[in-house]
């Protein structure tokens, strides 16, 4: 079973197709992925707009590219899944259409792909691993701790009241004048900071719901910044530093307390997986080793260009989704949010 994947939820256009192996798990065929970071960088974030234009752009042509990579003919592929939300609406609808056109025009089954599921399931793919498990679901726009059950069967016990941790990543390093991107930069100029110069709160701490909350550290940072200004280089890497070290603390504490809820409300926990592009932070995912190498526990973080979006993460939940027999029509809509869990608050902050 040969998949063809196209992602276009934010400032990535990708496409890929990728094969089910025998033995499970999955077979990256190709992965293409066209990145948008030079058009947003004037602007220091994503303009929806620029970002549907550039999708329109590239979209056939990173498709054609998918398929030649793969050593195929477009008509050889046996299913055709596109990101369908969350995500930027403009973008969303050009992968949605092209995925539904190429469909059509073969009369191949055609698969509308939950972002965030795509996500989800990756460690299924890259690790071929059993249900269930923990996910944390670290990106720019998406803070998440969900006990993935099965295909299509999820449990949030947590997410972000207000910014996601990438976009707060990413503040933070506009405020500190760094480029756009921001988030990989402060980690480069956290290695030579002090991380214990600046004491800033960890938000939401002990609290037995692990939600986060980032805006408080944010204001925190702000404040520091603004009172020892102007700052020196030596400044900016200790507050990349400082805030760093309060962010990884807050995750491996909400960690903790998602692990307790999972096993109330699951059962036993054997795995947690990190995915989303904060998953490739090294800081992070040194945190993330040591805590679970402690309790025992699995981690599985898919390669850092599995983390941020692509292709092939679409095309592996498409193949998940057709081997149940859960395919969709053409009036298949774009959905700027679509919950992982339809049974969540409504409330809280992000894409979904």
């Amino acid at each position: 079973m040969r998949v063809l994947g196209i992602e276009t939820t934010c400032d990535e256009t990708g496409a890929a197709v990728v094969r089910l192996k025998p033995e499970g798990g999955g077979e990256i065929l190709s992965n293409e992925i066209m990145s948008q970071i030079k058009q947003h960088a004037a602007y220091g974030g994503v303009v929806p707009e620029i970002a549907a234009r550039a999708h329109v752009e590239v979209v056939d042509r990173l498709i054609e590219r998918a398929i030649a990579k793969a050593g195929m003919k477009i008509r050889d592929i046996d299913a055709v899944a596109a990101a369908a939300g969350p995500g930027l609406i403009g973008g969303v609808i050009v992968g949605l259409t092209a995925g539904k056109a190429i469909a059509l025009a073969l009369r191949k089954p055609f698969i509308a792909i939950n972002h965030l599921e795509a996500h989800a399931l990756t460690p299924r793919m890259t690790d071929n691993a059993a249900f269930p498990y923990l996910l944390l679901l670290v990106s720019g726009g998406h803070t998440q701790l969900v006990a993935v059950k099965g295909v299509g069967d999820y449990v949030r016990l947590g997410a972000t009241l207000d910014d996601a941790v990438g976009e707060a990543f990413d503040k933070i390093a506009k405020m500190l004048g760094l480029p756009y991107p921001g988030g990989p930069l402060i980690e480069q100029r956290a290695i030579d900071g002090n991380p214990e110069r600046f004491a800033f709160p960890r938000p939401m701490l002990g609290r037995p719901k692990p939600d986060f909350s980032l805006s408080g550290l944010k204001t925190a940072v702000r404040l520091e910044s603004e009172k020892i200004a102007p700052l020196t280089a030596t400044d900016i890497n200790d507050l990349c530093a400082s805030f760093q070290a309060a962010v990884v603390d807050t995750i491996i504490d909400r960690l903790r307390f998602a692990l307790r809820l999972f096993q109330e409300r699951i059962g036993p926990c054997e795995t947690v997986v990190a995915a989303g592009g904060v998953a490739a932070n090294q800081a992070i995912g040194r945190a993330l080793a040591r805590f679970c190498g402690e309790a025992g526990l699995k981690l599985i973080v898919p390669p850092p260009i599995l983390c941020t979006d692509n292709g092939a993460m679409i095309a592996w939940a498409g193949i998940e989704r057709f081997q149940l027999g859960l395919v969709d029509d053409m009036t298949f809509a774009a959905r700027p949010r679509w919950p992982l869990d339809a049974n969540a608050e409504a409330a809280h902050h992000g894409k979904a």
